[in-house]
């Protein structure tokens, strides 16, 4: 019965090691066949990697509209890679709060009168 999980799981990770499909490599039919790209998003792809290859996942998403954070995630699920490399999330953006209502009351009080 082990022999069989481990064989089954061996199988398992072997398809999926397979299924990856690089960005830099793939034409318009592999980009469609993964799970997420359409004929549209493919083309954009083919088109942006004719100024040269994709350098990383940033480099992906800098030059290929529709693709941000979300997507790239998505996308690097079913299967797609740059050089070989998942895409792995960037650093989040620094949120910068608003300002309270009383810090600007107090700036405008502290200006002179005209």
């Amino acid at each position: 019965m082990f022999k069989f999980i481990a064989a089954a799981a061996l199988a398992l990770a072997t398809t999926l090691a397979a299924a990856a499909t690089d960005i830099n490599k793939a034409g318009q039919a592999e980009l469609e066949a993964v799970k997420g790209i359409g004929p549209s998003m493919a083309q954009r792809m083919l088109d942006a990697r004719k100024s040269g290859p994709f350098a990383d996942w940033a480099d992906l998403r800098t030059r290929v509209k529709g693709v941000g954070e979300g997507k790239a995630h998505k996308l690097s699920e079913n299967g797609l890679t740059v050089n070989g490399k998942a895409y792995t999330a960037s650093a989040p953006a620094v949120y910068k709060a608003p300002k309270a209502k009383s810090e600007k009351n107090e700036k405008k009080a502290d200006k002179p009168a005209s």
